[in-house]
């Protein structure tokens, strides 16, 4: 009788298995990117959530907490699947079948089509400056041997590489370099994965702080995306140059660095904002996961201290500011902004948020450096005329093309010089710039401005005795410096401005390629005194 029963239960649970099988999953396609044209099975959740898992990246500037209206999608198909519009939705002039993506929920079944408003090719800066260093790393080739710092790692087979890294709050740049020779073997750069979690660095700590996993999966998230990329370059070379990089350079600011090597980044976020860990880092390449040759070694280039990271240490590095007798400045504009001041005797910094809106953050019609965003504007006698990148249809107006369009707003009365505006000004039509817009950029002109002119009297010099004024990153590179300094972003001296292109990658390369340069760093960053406000 109990093998009767047993056997009968046994049926009876494998039709109600079978009947569990049969219920269909719905599937999201993102048909803009190559990894999301096949899709992805999910029952539950939000479209930003199945985005990120698919490592399909969604602009949520505010980390999908539907604050900041920028995680805009367009439904295609499948609409039935999605719970209505929330009342937080309402709030924002979204257009037919549009939805945000942390607020779109599935609840159906059928296949759901999503195309992403501010998907698009990045223009990112990967150019800098010629290494001016004594070739001298870390890792030789010795009898028949790679060797790193005495220690025996590998057989030679050819090649010995390395890899800088420049983690960025927006962007992910790295170059493969020939550790004999210095060449740059090739350049990867694109949008930061993380960017689905928070478009800054606030958002991010947060996510580590709400979620349990936070953490690890902001630092998965960025370490797949590289070695996703090291091994599409082994496709295209042809051979296996990522088992040949002995040694790797990470610099960032003190969020994305300490992300990268899975440090604890909470006390970044709450007052006296200072990282847990400052100090130079060495990690074996196996322990973090990266693709490179499991013996190399990771080296995390070290803090200066709050939001003054390694990327303003790598700044300093490249233009050497500590070795010279007259007095310097160097302005990193981006997500976050750096400003250093000093020569061989004492070096100051500060930090701000200075990129955010001019990033595309917080402005109706910013927009990120992608494909179709505005660069260049220009009115002349009533008429605008403006450039766009890749020569796109216009989607939004990024960086440079709001620091032009101030200026020109300004040269041409329709700005008062209180930054008021009579109604919203339009490029074109679907692309303004309001009252509100202005506020927010003056808010974030404000803050990098503050700083120049807070170091220069803490350290004792007025502008005429500062030699150079260095730019760096991809905003200092591209924006048109008359106009940056017309509407108060930069220093009123044109003359002393050189642009450095990406220092903070440039100052990584160097720190690979030269011992003198990483031992220079380490005994640096103890003499730098970070201002905070």
């Amino acid at each position: 009788l109990t093998s009767a029963l047993l056997k009968d239960s046994s049926k009876h649970l494998k039709k109600k298995n079978d009947g569990k099988r049969r219920v269909r999953m719905a599937r999201i396609f993102f048909p803009q990117f190559r990894r999301g044209k096949e899709g992805i099975k999910i029952s539950k959740g939000t479209i930003l959530e199945a985005a990120r898992k698919l490592g399909v990246e969604i602009i949520s500037e505010c980390g999908g907490r539907g604050q900041c209206g920028k995680c805009i999608i367009r439904i295609e198909k499948g609409k039935e699947s999605l719970n209505p519009p929330t009342e937080i939705e309402k709030r924002f002039n979204l257009g037919e079948n549009e939805r945000l993506a942390c607020q779109a929920e599935i609840t159906g079944n059928k296949d759901i089509y999503v195309f992403i408003r501010s998907a698009g090719k990045f223009s990112i800066l990967s150019d800098t400056l010629e290494d001016k260093v004594n070739i001298n790393p870390f890792v030789i080739k010795k009898e028949g041997k790679v060797v790193l710092n005495g220690e025996i790692i590998d057989e030679e087979r050819g090649k010995i590489y390395g890899l800088a890294i420049d983690i960025g709050t927006t962007t992910l740049v790295f170059q493969i370099v020939d550790l004999e020779t210095g060449e740059r073997i090739t350049t990867f750069a694109e949008k930061n994965p993380q960017a689905s979690y928070g478009d800054d660095v606030i958002s991010r700590i947060d996510y580590t702080m709400r979620e349990k996993e936070g953490l690890k999966e902001l630092q998965r998230v960025i370490i797949n995306r590289i070695n996703k990329a090291l091994k599409e370059i082994n496709i295209k070379k042809g051979e296996e140059i990522s088992n040949k990089i002995y040694e790797v350079v990470v610099v960032g600011n003190s969020t994305m660095r300490n992300i990268f090597f899975g440090i604890n980044v909470s006390s970044l976020g709450v007052i006296p904002f200072e990282p847990q860990n400052k100090e130079p880092i060495n990690q074996r390449a196996s322990y973090l996961n990266l693709k490179v040759n499991p013996q190399a070694n990771v080296y995390g280039v070290p803090l200066i201290g709050g939001h003054a990271g390694a990327d303003a240490l790598a700044d300093i590095i490249v233009t050497e500011i500590y070795k010279q007798k007259k007095v310097s400045m160097i302005i990193d504009i981006g997500t976050n902004g750096e400003v250093i001041i000093g020569n061989k005797d004492k070096i100051f910094t500060a930090s701000c948020a200075a990129g955010g809106a001019y990033e595309g953050a917080t402005v109706t019609s910013g927009v990120g450096a992608i494909e179709g965003a505005i660069t260049n504007v220009k009115i002349t006698d009533g008429e605008i005329n403006y450039k766009t990148i890749g020569n796109k249809s216009p989607v939004g107006i990024c960086g440079s093309g709001l620091i032009d369009l101030l200026a020109e707003l300004l040269k041409n009365k329709i700005m008062s010089k209180t930054a008021k505006i009579k109604e919203n000004f339009h490029i074109t039509d679907s692309i303004s710039i309001s009252q509100q817009d202005i506020y927010e950029l003056i808010t974030a002109k404000a803050g990098l401005r503050l700083d120049q002119d807070l170091l220069m009297k803490y350290y004792g010099v007025t502008l005429e005795e500062i030699d150079k004024i260095y730019l760096s990153g991809a905003f200092g590179n591209f924006i048109n410096v008359n106009n940056a300094i017309l509407i108060g972003l930069l220093p009123p001296a044109r003359e002393k401005i050189v642009k450095i292109g990406n220092g903070a990658l440039a100052g990584a390369r160097q720190i690979l390629i030269s011992q003198e340069k990483r031992k220079e760093a380490q005994e640096i960053v103890k003499k730098i005194q970070e201002i905070k406000g």
